[in-house]
């Protein structure tokens, strides 16, 4: 038997318009930003595709969507995503082992981020809540309720070097020891359809969604700890966007906060999206930023490394971004945060940065690649793809 069925062309046809969208994204300003578009679009079709094709109603499983190969909505570079879809009404379980993560959270979506709006939370909690035995193994049952969609569990860490992942596992009761369903023109179509949807939807969605809280924020501001849009019950956050010139930098100070287990903070791009953390330093968690003798963490974002050739250890690299998106995180908090917790913003011209840092010394060239060979080595052994 032979003849196409020409089942990709949606896909076909999604990918060139998802092609127009990034090639003409506004935010573009030079070749690196269209480069950057180009790469990011390759990480929303692999996206796509997962979503259409890896996850199945009938028999679910974690799938690891965002990851340094497909970055999207200012993803945490400190964290593993694993999600699985629902169905309402139907009874799951969720097995796992513990691992030495900072935090380890599950939470419950209704409906979906979307260009016009954010996901419903509809339960979030962290593993403080979990019966976990000995040897670090939990298991717990939840029925779906009307509107739950979407299981997320984000595995947290903040000390790269020596916290190490758990396992997890997600299933119906009612569908096991049942084989699969055997495949079918209309489903093969069906999946082809939603990798389509899914693929300009995305793109749509993340090119909105720093617009409804980032881009309302005064540039070069960042907002007092808040309770996370759609976010988890236990952590708090700090937003905002910058737009330096190349002379310039930005000096965030923030107090190093110890009523939590996790506490970081990061750029992104105009992508909305995560930067180079693996060659480049553009997060830092308390675990790996130094802080000051006054309990303060003084950070410099900025181009050019502040101090001398090799920066500093809290030098956060703006990787040729003039404008992008920032985030400080606050996780598995034992207290709430108030505002004298949350940071202070100071631009200032390069040559001016050593005011505002009393405690400071330079990097030399062998501490700066020993910190880069770290985190190499720690997302090598972190991350899923």
């Amino acid at each position: 038997m032979s003849g196409s069925l020409d089942l990709t062309a949606p896909l076909r046809e999604a990918i060139a318009e998802a092609e127009e969208l990034v090639a003409n994204a506004p935010f573009i300003r030079t070749e690196q930003d269209r480069l950057e578009g180009y790469d990011y679009l390759a990480g929303r079709i692999r996206m796509a595709m997962q979503t259409a094709f890896d996850y199945d109603l009938d028999r679910p499983l974690f799938i690891n969507p965002t990851h340094q190969f497909s970055r999207q909505g200012l993803d945490n570079p400190d964290a593993v995503y694993f999600h699985a879809y629902l169905r309402e009404g139907v009874e799951y379980v969720v097995r796992g082992r513990r691992g030495t993560s900072a935090d380890l959270s599950f939470q419950v979506m209704g409906g979906a981020y979307s260009a016009d709006s954010a996901a419903t939370s509809m339960l979030a909690y962290d593993d403080r809540e979990l019966e976990i035995d000995a040897d670090g193994r939990f298991e717990f049952t939840y029925v779906a309720e009307p509107g739950a969609k979407t299981m997320i569990v984000r595995e947290v860490f903040n000390d790269w070097d020596t916290e190490e992942r758990g396992t997890l596992t997600i299933e119906r009761t009612d569908t096991l020891g049942q084989p699969a369903r055997p495949l079918s023109e209309a489903g093969l179509r069906k999946k082809y359809e939603v990798a389509a949807r899914s693929l300009v939807g995305s793109i749509q969605t993340w090119f909105a969604f720093p617009h409804f809280f980032q881009y309302k924020e005064p540039v070069n501001t960042l907002t007092p700890p808040r309770s996370t849009p759609g976010g988890l019950a236990s952590q708090r956050s700090s937003i905002g966007h910058y737009e330096l010139a190349d002379d310039q930098a930005m000096v965030v100070t923030v107090p190093r906060c110890d009523d939590c287990a996790y506490q970081a903070i990061q750029i992104g791009s105009d992508w909305y999206a995560s930067t180079d953390y693996e060659t480049h330093q553009t997060s830092l968690t308390k675990a790996q930023a130094e802080a000051d003798p006054d309990g303060l963490m003084r950070f410099v974002v900025s181009e050019v490394p502040p101090l001398g050739p090799a920066g500093i250890a809290n030098w956060l690299e703006t990787t040729g971004h003039r404008t992008g998106s920032m985030m400080l995180r606050w996780q598995r908090l034992e207290r709430d945060l108030t505002e004298a917790d949350g940071p202070s913003v100071v631009v200032c011209a390069l040559d001016e940065v050593a005011e505002h840092l009393p405690f400071t010394k330079p990097l030399g060239a062998d501490e700066r690649a020993a910190r880069i060979t770290a985190r190499q080595r720690a997302v090598a052994r972190r991350m899923l793809s």
